[in-house]
């Protein structure tokens, strides 16, 4: 039952005691509601929730943040040049995606960029002394210090991507073996005779996954897998292009070719042209992402289409489940990937 309290004695700003009073209540338990506690009776939690929206009342974010150690904020973190983040659609769609699925929650995004270990530290730092409530991590090196340094300080953390060295760690993931494999069988079952790759950087998961899928579907075939035909790229337009420049030195019949990523492919299709090659026609190209330039380019990419969405949903729920302490630190997704068949192949 609420109790009523006169417009006269009500301050300019509601106050908890001015919920308390009105709610019949307790301050302590208006205190309880606001911080989510289930200790509180469906009554109480029913009269509190009407005197606050009767009152308009707003918790004050600090004080809730001293009872629940909690900010309502989570980190997405990118290990690269702060030029690739803001260049490469893949992160674009990431930032977006995560940013989408945390709209209707409490939780607000930060990005932040480590582009060397110094980065990282500070990085680490600001997430151990409790800035966040959370972290998702992506584009990781192997190399790279923070899933160690963030796992072992105990901060709710899901890698986007498998980790590198298979250390147990929440993640999601996209089935890029299975990907890349479906990639180059397609171009095998065109009847291409000399189906080459353009990796990705030998120190990502992707990269190397991507590059173990080629490698299975060309061994399937029976096939022996020729080192002329494998070059390695870095996920950039511009390391497309010159990786394929390399590969058509080296491998100057190759007749169809597997890219890592997008903007490898779309750089590797400028170097096609350039050397005088036809897409399909000379050679077939199928690339990994199904980035919005897929469409764009000329001609019109065949590619692996990652489910952005599904796995963006996955990253935000993973790590929100660690956060309200209901999920095993080491859960983990792996989404499906789809072949898109476009004019390139």
């Amino acid at each position: 039952m609420t109790t009523e309290l006169t417009s006269g004695a009500r301050s300019a700003t509601p106050t908890l005691d001015e919920v308390a009073v009105l709610a019949g209540v307790s301050r302590a338990t208006v205190s309880r509601v606001v911080n989510e506690s289930p200790k509180v009776s469906p009554e109480a939690r029913e009269a509190v929730q009407a005197a606050i929206a009767q009152l308009h009342y707003v918790p004050n974010r600090m004080a809730r943040s001293l009872v629940t150690r909690r900010t309502d904020t989570v980190a997405l973190v990118l290990s690269e040049p702060n030029t690739q983040v803001f260049s490469d659609p893949f992160f674009a769609s990431i930032v977006h995606g995560v940013s989408a699925a945390l709209a209707d929650t409490e939780l607000t995004l930060v990005l932040l960029t480590a582009r060397d270990a110094r980065e990282q530290q500070k990085i680490a730092r600001f997430a151990r002394q409790g800035h966040v409530d959370g972290v998702v991590l992506m584009s990781l090196h192997s190399e790279d210090l923070l899933p160690d340094v963030l796992s072992g300080a105990g901060v709710p953390l899901v890698l986007c991507g498998r980790p590198y060295d298979g250390r147990s760690v929440a993640y999601v993931d996209a089935d890029n073996v299975g990907g890349a494999r479906v990639a180059t069988e397609h171009l095998l079952g065109l009847g291409r005779r000399r189906v080459a790759t353009l990796t990705g950087p030998t120190d990502m998961i992707a990269g190397v996954d991507r590059y173990l899928g080629w490698q299975r579907a060309t061994e399937d075939a029976g096939r022996a897998v020729d080192p002329s035909l494998v070059a390695h790229g870095d996920f950039t337009e511009a390391g497309g292009e010159a990786a394929m420049a390399r590969l058509l030195a080296q491998a100057p019949d190759l007749d169809a070719v597997f890219v890592a990523s997008d903007p490898m492919a779309v750089g590797a299709l400028r170097a096609l042209r350039a050397a005088g090659r036809r897409v399909p026609e000379d050679v077939a190209v199928v690339g990994f992402d199904d980035a919005a330039v897929a469409t764009t380019c000329d001609p019109p990419l065949t590619t692996v289409a990652q489910p952005l969405d599904l796995m963006t949903g996955e990253l935000v729920e993973l790590l929100r489940r660690q956060i309200e302490g209901v999920a095993a630190p080491a859960e983990t997704r792996t989404c499906p990937t789809r072949l898109v068949r476009r004019a390139s192949a």
